[in-house]
């Protein structure tokens, strides 16, 4: 979603693209929707960390052969560990973004290595140096990520009335979509982090009866899981499917995750998050009134009851996630300000 944005932008101005990417479910489904052809090279490794490491390293082994073909001038990611080494060994310039500090393990072998480092305002510089970044090789940009693609479409004035006008329609069925927690990457596998199932339990047997429940699982095995458990309760998506179009016609959206859980915020969906864990972002979201924050199975009820319910608050909710995203500027934009400044 960020990288199809910094692809349309990039391309404008002339330049010649390669985008790579690892064997994972979504990644791949997504780009498909989006039409971006990608150069696969490896796969992820799970949540083993000897099947993470053997996985990275065949990874670093055959993307630098792919590199050294293309022989590019500059690298763009997301802190990617195997393309940091890459780029470090043979030599390119290497830009990454990062609005995840939390998941230190990627952060700790790519951060040493990048030449500059883009992260959103509300991640303070302090939370980064450790990883070995200097503070003069870090740029804020006040914006979150999913700012990126959301403004690059206007996709909030193009959903926000059909929203608006759902809503109003009192006979119909009301949508609340779970997206449960991302339980492969190391800063959870690693960690003793207790499983949001049975919060996601509580609001299925619930509401399951009066409302639609749909859930986006993230990985092959969360799918037949999710299917398993709610049979005859809940609709279990088990393709990839592109989350603005999902977030549009659903009502209240309950995210374990990071990413779209922002992307609901923004849109003006009524979010709950039952992250395991806090992180930056989230914080921002909740002290700004984005999102509200469940940590037990009584409170998520009572806040999606409330999301379902209370239309003056969906009302006021729509506008103030107007507001904040038309405040917020490009990350992107901020990225070809720096790369002009200092070709």
């Amino acid at each position: 979603m960020f990288f199809g944005s910094a692809a349309t932008l990039l391309h404008d101005y002339g330049h010649e693209l390669l985008y790579t990417s690892r064997h994972y479910r979504e990644a791949e489904g997504l780009a498909k929707v989006k039409s971006l052809k990608l150069e696969i090279v490896g796969r992820h490794g799970g949540a083993s960390r000897y099947q993470k490491l053997r996985e990275s390293a065949k990874r670093i082994f055959e993307l630098a052969d792919l590199i050294n073909k293309f022989e590019p001038d500059l690298a763009i990611t997301f802190c990617s560990p195997e393309a940091s080494r890459v780029a470090f060994g043979l030599g390119v310039r290497h830009i990454a973004f990062n609005d995840s500090p939390h998941a230190s393990a990627v952060s700790r072998i790519s951060l040493p290595l990048v030449d500059h480092l883009f992260s959103p305002w509300v991640i303070p510089v302090h939370e980064w140096l450790p990883f070995g970044i200097s503070k003069a090789k870090i740029t804020h940009y006040k914006a979150l990520d999913p700012a990126a693609w959301l403004k690059q479409e206007n996709w909030q004035s193009k959903l926000q009335p059909n929203i608006q006008a759902a809503r109003t329609d009192v006979c119909r069925e009301k949508k609340i979509l779970i997206r449960p927690e991302e339980t492969n990457a190391s800063y959870i596998a690693d960690k003793n982090f207790k499983n949001r199932i049975s919060m996601i339990d509580s609001v299925v047997d619930r509401f399951h009866k009066t409302n639609q429940i749909v859930i986006l699982g993230r990985y092959d095995e969360q799918v037949r899981q999710f299917a398993k458990r709610y049979v005859g309760k809940a609709e279990i998506l088990d393709e990839v499917i592109d989350g603005i179009t999902l977030l549009s016609s659903s009502d209240v959206f309950i995210g374990a995750g990071g990413t779209m859980t922002t992307e609901a915020s923004l849109l003006g969906i009524p979010t709950i998050s039952i992250s395991p864990f806090r992180f930056h972002v989230e914080r921002y979201l909740v002290n700004s009134g984005l999102a509200m924050r469940a940590t037990d199975q009584y409170n998520l009820v009572r806040l999606t009851n409330k999301m379902l319910t209370d239309e003056d608050f969906i009302v006021r909710h729509m506008k103030l996630a107007k507001r904040i995203l038309n405040r917020m500027e490009h990350p992107l934009h901020k990225m070809i300000s720096y790369l002009r400044l200092n070709a």
